[in-house]
């Protein structure tokens, strides 16, 4: 990613501010490798914390449930209820571990950009959520060739019922488009431009007012820096729903394409 760093922008005590840029999103690699760094050690820490979360949660589990066990049938209902049998349908429980899998997994990994220490969600850099995009668009089609055959998953996916046979030579290539190349591109930018705006917004907030609060003078300053940093924490919030609502989209359209894979209409 080439430098993207805007001007120094000059204030009136000297020195200069560097905004927040896409440049802020690139790590180092570490222990001399080419691909071994910060993002993708917290991508690991999340498949952990998933893997010990529901682990916890599923341990132990009573007919009255205590207020851990609530919490974690809650969340699954919710995933199960909302998510899975809503969209796939009678077959949704093949499915449903890896949609109540993939939503924690994006969940965690969204809400890193509000963690301390960590502040930098996972999907504000392309290659993870083209990576899960990816993913979603090997197990649908997987479910669709499974159910149907390679042949007949294919026409039903090309060949929309009640299309005149003089149109498939427009047809055909559109649906290949739409079905095999537009959904996985669209549900990885979908999520990649959601944290990577917001987190960038979060900067923008949180160093531009230190800056102004620290680093500038006059009394007017000071204050807007003051009314930036106090604003960011309004931001932090938004962003806790933002990514809890990518996550839950992100589920939804993954749910969706396994259900159009397996249908038996197009």
């Amino acid at each position: 990613m080439g430098s993207l760093t805007l001007p120094l922008i000059p204030m009136a005590g000297g020195g200069g501010y560097t905004p927040p840029s896409a440049d802020d999103f690139i790590y180092d690699p570490i222990l001399g490798t080419t691909w071994l760094n910060k993002v993708f050690l917290q991508s690991i820490l999340a498949l952990i914390i998933v893997m010990v979360l529901w682990f916890v949660l599923s341990r132990n589990l009573k007919v009255v449930p205590g207020k851990r066990q609530f919490f974690g049938e809650m969340l699954y209902d919710f995933i199960r209820n909302g998510v899975g049998r809503d969209m796939i349908g009678h077959d949704f429980r093949r499915y449903l571990p890896w949609l109540l899998a993939f939503f924690t997994f994006i969940l965690v990994n969204n809400w890193f950009g509000q963690v301390f220490f960590v502040m930098l969600p996972t999907y504000s850099l392309v290659g993870y959520a083209y990576g899960s995009a990816l993913l979603v668009w090997i197990i649908y089609i997987t479910a669709g060739i499974r159910k149907h055959g390679l042949l007949k998953y294919l026409k039903l996916q090309t060949m929309p019922e009640g299309v005149p046979w003089f149109l498939y030579l427009m047809i055909i290539p559109l649906e290949v488009l739409s079905n095999f190349i537009t959904r996985p591109i669209t549900l990885a930018l979908r999520l990649f431009a959601n944290m990577f705006a917001g987190h960038l917004v979060i900067m923008v907030f949180v160093v531009g007012g230190g800056f102004l609060v620290t680093q500038a003078d006059g009394l007017i300053n000071n204050i807007g820096g003051g009314v930036s940093l106090i604003f960011s924490f309004a931001v932090f919030g938004l962003e806790l729903f933002i990514g809890a609502l990518q996550a839950y989209i992100f589920t939804v359209l993954a749910a969706q394409y396994i259900e159009s894979s397996i249908s038996e209409a197009h």
